[in-house]
């Protein structure tokens, strides 16, 4: 009896593995396959810094308009280093290019005007160092570079606050004017920033308000414009600093004041802060 039981399970096992040779192997479900062939190659790595200047200035030259070139003289910006690229194109290869705070150094380097405007939508704001800004800040020859620096980069960096401190007391031109583009951009982009920060800024703007070089206080006006409009309390604020600039006896200050006083004391300025004070207090 045991030799028969023993006979039929070596048959049981020998039928199981005789199946099993003959079973069709299993593909694998079509989902997995697809995604197998779906999965992305590891990234090839970035190519050499020169030849990646070499693109961005190659784009940004078939992006050029001599009509548009002649037109930024009209604006009170040098033409010898420019190419003429409208600004939305400088944006579009922007985004084409991605982030590359190296490239963004040797753009910067090159001279050209969009170059530096396009290097500072590549640039990485955790990346820019305090010599770095200081370095950039000493070769501002526009306005448009300076503020399109402090709007798009600076001002997002960790060191804005500090820089604007920095700067403010500046003597050269576009140094000071970049201490207060960078404030007036803080008021768009810093969400998080505390009240004081920009009551030290309404410090700053009443200190040096008496600039009567045209791009420093003009730079200084809007700074005062942008913090009067960020919420009630700095309304408040900034209506008072420029009541004293507008009854100054010196010009520059008194233009400050009053040019910020016409937006505001505006309808449509009140009506915005009331409507934002009304949806903090619902939050």
């Amino acid at each position: 009896m045991a030799r028969t039981a023993s006979s039929q399970t070596i048959a049981k096992i020998a039928a199981k593995k005789a199946a099993s040779r003959q079973a069709p192997v299993k593909k694998a479900p079509a989902k997995k396959a697809a995604a197998k062939k779906a999965a992305p190659r590891p990234a090839a790595s970035a190519p050499p810094l020169a030849h990646r200047l070499d693109d961005a200035l190659h784009q940004l030259r078939t992006s050029s308009s001599q009509t548009y070139r002649d037109g930024l003289a009209r604006y009170a910006i040098p033409t010898d280093r420019a190419f003429g690229v409208p600004m939305g194109s400088i944006q579009a290869i922007a985004k084409r290019l991605g982030r590359d705070h190296e490239l963004a150094a040797a753009l910067w380097k090159s001279g050209w005007y969009e170059a530096r405007l396009l290097a500072s939508y590549l640039d990485d704001p955790a990346q820019v160092t305090a010599a770095q800004m200081d370095a950039w800040s000493r070769d501002f020859d526009n306005w448009a570079v300076c503020d399109t620096i402090c709007f798009a980069l600076f001002d997002r960096s960790p060191l804005a606050w500090r820089k604007i401190e920095q700067w403010a007391p500046r003597r050269d031109e576009y140094v000071r004017r970049a201490a207060f583009a960078m404030l007036a951009s803080k008021t768009v982009h810093d969400k998080a920033a505390e009240d004081a920060l920009f009551l030290r800024g309404l410090e700053l703007i009443e200190a040096h308000a008496g600039d009567e070089r045209n791009f420093v206080k003009k730079a200084i006006n809007w700074a005062l414009r942008s913090i009067g409009k960020r919420n009630l309390a700095l309304h408040g604020a900034a209506v008072a600093v420029a009541t004293r600039l507008a009854d100054s006896k010196d010009a520059a200050p008194r233009w400050v004041g009053k040019d910020a006083l016409r937006e505001l004391r505006s309808a449509a300025v009140l009506a915005r802060l009331a409507k934002k004070s009304r949806a903090v207090k619902r939050s």
